[in-house]
């Protein structure tokens, strides 16, 4: 029972040692998401250029014309 017991202990810790955990994911270049959009460095790069900071809804309309939403 012993063994069963520290079998179960180090699965889970192996286990959950995989997990990322991604703080303010939606803020990431990772929660983009494109179909048949262009290279999404360049239409950042220019949606920045254009509408300043990402954080405003220009950006967001930007990267939408250029293919990219935002999950």
């Amino acid at each position: 029972m012993k063994r069963l017991l520290i079998l179960a202990a180090v699965s889970a810790s192996l286990m959950s040692s995989a997990c990322v955990t991604v703080i303010d994911a939606s803020d990431s270049d990772d929660a983009w998401h494109g179909n048949n959009a262009q290279p999404f460095d360049e239409a950042r790069d220019a949606c920045r250029a254009e509408a300043g900071n990402r954080h405003n809804d220009a950006f967001r309309d930007c990267m939408a014309g250029k293919g990219w939403t935002r999950s």
